[in-house]
């Protein structure tokens, strides 16, 4: 089987993370974003991988190179000279996704993160023998999203609303699809839609067919949806009962830490708390909901809480950060400041406070 990623654009919506990688590069729980999906692709069978990209191929592919061997699956880019939607893509990858086998491809939006039902995907797909399966995920305000409309007992998709004003049905696509070669017949090589265009067609003909994801689901292309994903994501190991997950009487509720990372006396770590590769937390330290990047440095009796802390920074003695702060790579947070909210661009000292959100260049 095969598979194929829309990596598209520059990650706005993450910098300045995004200034340091690629998007699909930033770490989610210790993992590159990308690798999740790809991980999950492996495991039912998928054998090939493309990447719809079209900014640093070459960084992409050069990351990727050792996780094709260690998983065993091959990686290629289709790069886009354009930005060609969520449907061009696919007409761009036309050669590189049929082989003639006549099998299903997935298709998967690259800021997805969930527990990935593929197994169920290709069973419910084979089952009703329509033309594409779409997964679709409930959510508390559809009047943000478009809406998919779909008949409860056989996930016939009727039609799309988006953002609707009145109330249609709580389950919005949950950028997770399940293709025959078929609907590539159906895409033109152009920027074009898959969600406006291409499906309303497909569901037209009562070909399209939805199933409701199991478990969480959240797009983290943005810093308060990173943080609410990753609460989400740790929960799902809990539940799964994993042993990945840190203990003792200086956690509170589910962290992650990288067993390279060092962890000094009398810190208090949780709720919702990812700690990268080779970083070290001084005495005394205070951090919930938050990542840091590997090789990050927090000093004594800093406190952290709702930010995401970039490569290779520091946190000074008796800081404070939170409130959605995010500091790029190499960042410095000199002892006793207060950021309420600064996103800081890489390279930066910080030596006075930022007293409300703001960007600092």
């Amino acid at each position: 089987m095969k598979a194929l990623i829309l990596v598209g654009g520059f990650g706005t919506r993450l910098r300045p993370l995004t200034l340091s990688v690629p998007k699909p590069l930033v770490e989610f729980a210790n993992k590159p974003m990308i690798l999740h999906q790809i991980e999950a692709l492996k495991a039912v069978g998928v054998t090939e991988v493309v990447l719809a990209i079209n900014y640093q191929p070459e960084v992409m592919l050069n990351f990727l190179k050792e996780f094709e061997a260690k998983l065993g699956i091959t990686i290629t880019c289709s790069q886009e000279t354009e930005p060609l939607g969520t449907a061009g893509p696919l007409a761009l990858a036309r050669d590189k996704l049929i082989d003639g086998s006549g099998e299903p491809f997935f298709v998967l939006n690259s800021d997805v993160i969930s527990e990935y039902p593929f197994k169920e995907m290709i069973e419910f797909h084979k089952c009703h023998g329509g033309e594409a399966s779409i997964m679709v995920t409930k959510v508390d305000e559809p009047s943000k999203y478009g809406v998919v409309v779909m008949e409860e007992s056989t996930g016939q998709v009727d039609k799309f609303v988006e953002k609707p004003k009145l109330f249609v049905g709580n389950k919005i696509n949950a950028g997770i699809y399940l293709l025959n070669p078929s609907v590539l017949d159906r895409i033109e090589l152009r920027p074009t839609s898959i969600e406006k265009e291409v499906f309303p067609k497909i569901a037209a003909e009562k070909k399209l067919y939805a199933m409701v994801l199991p478990g969480f689901w959240m797009d983290i292309g943005q810093p308060r949806d990173y943080i609410t994903g990753l609460r989400l994501y740790l929960d799902s190991l809990r539940k799964k009962a994993s042993t990945k997950l840190a203990a003792g009487p200086h956690i509170v509720g589910n962290v992650l830490v990288h067993e390279s990372a060092k962890i000094g006396e009398g810190c208090l770590i949780g709720p919702d708390v990812a700690i990268g590769p080779g970083c070290v937390v001084e005495s005394g330290v205070r951090l919930s909901r938050c990542t840091m990047m590997r090789g990050v440095r927090v000093k004594k009796h800093a406190c952290i809480s709702s930010s995401i802390i970039g490569w290779h920074s520091t946190v000074g003695q008796w800081a404070r950060v939170e409130n959605m702060t995010i500091l790029g790579e190499d960042v410095h947070v000199c002892d006793e400041i207060y950021s309420n909210g600064g996103v800081v661009l890489p390279h930066k000292e910080i030596k006075s406070s930022i007293l409300k959100p703001e960007i600092v260049m």
